[in-house]
């Protein structure tokens, strides 16, 4: 399948959405000596490999899968070269701390060049994700001899990282899990018990692997306040930092999925594993969460890059499949004013998503590195607040968008040969791991919403009524009603939340529940036409001579047309969705021995 990586797009996203120019004036950019210039360069070479060195490898993946043999999972010789290619290209450090041997480029960059790696490939794509989101958590958790033992040799992606999470009886809910850490009485623990569904728990791509491992000490306590974090390698670490014994953690299985089948979905067992605490013991939960929360936007951007991908060959096959006839004329189908639609859909959702994951990004890189406490812990808050947003709506987006190819492609769409059978099969997971879409929206309706009176989704949504006031008529009333219609949905869920509040057993009240799907998709779909509403704006400024015109005329009137798309197409979804969020009751109703 071909693969095109939108860089125009994302260049004008980064500028536009992504905050480029507030990023760049950070501290470490500007150690770096980073201007747009040079993102622009490293996004362009960044779109030659995936193009060029890995978007030909997703069909050799997915036919040819993994497998486990003698306790070893096997790859595809072309994988791996590719992954051997991107570690030699520099790609694995792109984000990783240049105190150990990374590039230290910002988030929001890394985040561009992420889109066109998932779309080329995302089983492959995992693999340095995971191990960035592990050296995260060893940076800013781990102890100076941990970070200076793993994170050179990560940061290189000579070694891996995982994240070990679920087991048997612990799945989203982690308060029950049962893995065991005993101290080995020489500073060391023993890690014993059973992980399931762990990406490239096990491969042969890398010289060692970086578990971090959720345990319990002998004495911890209940629940999710008695789990630890650990560090167990794959090769235990001789004095000089070189390879040593292998560590008693080995896979035992591999999942059969419907997609994803060049990515090992593993089952670890540990039998009494060499690990090491990081940090404080109970703290474990915490400490994931710091790999949780860049895994969440990335999981959003796997989503979105792998519709990308489905919509760009969608589009390329309605240009070129001549059926019906017009005014006596055959036509290629994109004539045809449903397939156009349905083009437009996807092109449009796309570029709303693009928005909010650059911006979700920036913020990672402001949170980080503001130096003013005030305006640093806002970008926090207002990250924290995006995360669900990018996560279950854009992967929920993934599969409707990528069913819409398939749609456009017809019957030959349901056949594996045509490749877009394969981008289904991949992105429907998006919705599932690091966090069932759900979850993620019980996230977003509960404190992230209710703190304060809903003030802060309030203030996102109040920059889309200033952008509104310099909007044509048509656009500017339809954004208007989408706000109001968003600001009733906060005062709901707040109000559900004073109705019902927090019990022990729940987070929230059993009609917040309920609302909080729907509430997450007006959300996603508001958020994402504030955003198209200032790329409407930026393209004006661009055609009227107000800024620089970098991409040229007719790319700044396609901007436009977008945000005229979406908000005739996509946009009135929402109004459905705030319907939902009133109207809870009608569920609430309902006794439970009806379903």
């Amino acid at each position: 399948m071909r693969y095109q990586a939108p860089l125009n797009e994302l260049n004008f996203a980064l500028r536009t959405h992504g905050k480029l120019a507030d990023v760049l004036q950070l501290p470490a950019a500007q150690e770096l000596e980073l201007d747009a210039d040079t993102v622009a360069a490293v996004l362009d070479e960044a779109a030659k490999f995936a193009e060029q060195s890995w978007a030909h490898t997703n069909r050799t993946g997915d036919v040819h899968g993994v497998k486990l043999a003698d306790g070893k999972v096997h790859t595809h010789a072309d994988l791996a070269a590719a992954y051997r290619q991107f570690c030699e290209a520099g790609w694995a450090g792109l984000r990783a701390p240049a105190e150990f041997g990374g590039q230290g480029l910002p988030a929001v960059v890394s985040a561009a060049c992420e889109e066109m790696w998932c779309a080329a490939n995302l089983s492959l794509s995992l693999l340095p994700m995971l191990t960035l989101g592990a050296i995260d958590a060893i940076r800013k958790h781990g102890s100076a001899e941990q970070q200076a033992a793993y994170l050179p040799k990560m940061c290189a992606g000579q070694w891996s990282g995982t994240m070990n999470l679920s087991e048997p009886n612990a799945g989203s809910d982690l308060a029950h899990v049962a893995t065991q850490a005993a101290p080995d009485g020489n500073g060391a623990y023993r890690i014993t018990g059973q992980k399931i569904f762990i990406t490239w728990g096990e491969q042969e791509l890398t010289e060692n692997i970086v578990h971090l491992v959720l345990a319990r000490l002998p004495d911890a306590a209940a629940g999710v306040q008695g789990i630890s974090l650990f560090i167990v390698p794959k090769f235990l670490l001789n004095a000089d930092g070189s390879l040593g014994a292998r560590n008693a953690v080995h896979a035992v299985g591999l999942e059969h999925k419907l997609g994803i089948h060049a990515s090992p979905t593993c089952t670890m067992q540990f039998d009494g594993a060499t690990g090491y605490l990081v940090g404080r013991a109970g703290k474990g939960l915490a400490y994931m969460f710091t790999m949780m929360k860049a895994a969440r936007l990335n999981v959003g951007i796997e989503g979105h890059a792998v519709a990308e991908r489905a919509y760009q060959n969608a589009r390329a096959y309605a240009a070129e499949r001549v059926q019906g006839a017009i005014d006596g004329r055959d036509v290629a189908i994109i004539a045809h004013p449903d397939v156009r639609r349905m083009l437009a859909v996807q092109k449009a959702t796309l570029a709303a998503q693009r928005a909010l994951y650059l911006r979700a990004a920036a913020l990672f890189d402001l949170a980080e590195g503001l130096a003013d406490n005030v305006a640093r812990k806002q970008a926090e808050r207002e990250l924290d607040f995006f995360i669900p947003i990018i996560k279950a709506w854009l992967t929920d987006n993934g599969v409707l968008l990528t069913n819409l190819a398939i749609q456009i492609y017809g019957g030959a769409g349901y056949v594996e040969e045509s490749g877009v059978a394969q981008l289904m099969r991949d992105v429907r997971i998006t919705p599932i791991y690091e966090g069932t879409n759900g979850i993620q929206a019980a996230d977003l309706a509960g404190r992230k919403t209710t703190g304060n009176q809903g003030a802060l989704p309030l203030k996102l949504l109040a920059e889309g009524k200033t952008l509104a006031d310099a909007l044509a008529p048509t656009l500017a009333h339809a954004l208007r009603q989408a706000i109001a219609l968003a600001e009733q949905s906060v005062a709901h869920i707040v109000d559900y939340s004073q109705r019902q509040p927090a019990t022990e057993g729940s987070p929230f009240g059993e009609n917040t529940g309920f609302a909080a799907h729907a509430y997450l998709q007006q959300m996603g779909a508001t958020l994402g036409a504030i955003e198209l509403a200032r790329a409407y704006l930026a393209a004006a400024d661009a055609l009227a001579g107000k800024q620089e015109n970098l991409f040229g005329a007719a790319f700044y009137h396609a901007q436009q047309h977008t945000a005229q798309a979406y908000f005739a197409h996509v946009l009135p979804q929402a109004a459905g969705w705030a319907a939902q969020v009133a109207a809870v009751q009608g569920l609430a109703d309902v006794p439970q021995d009806w379903y």
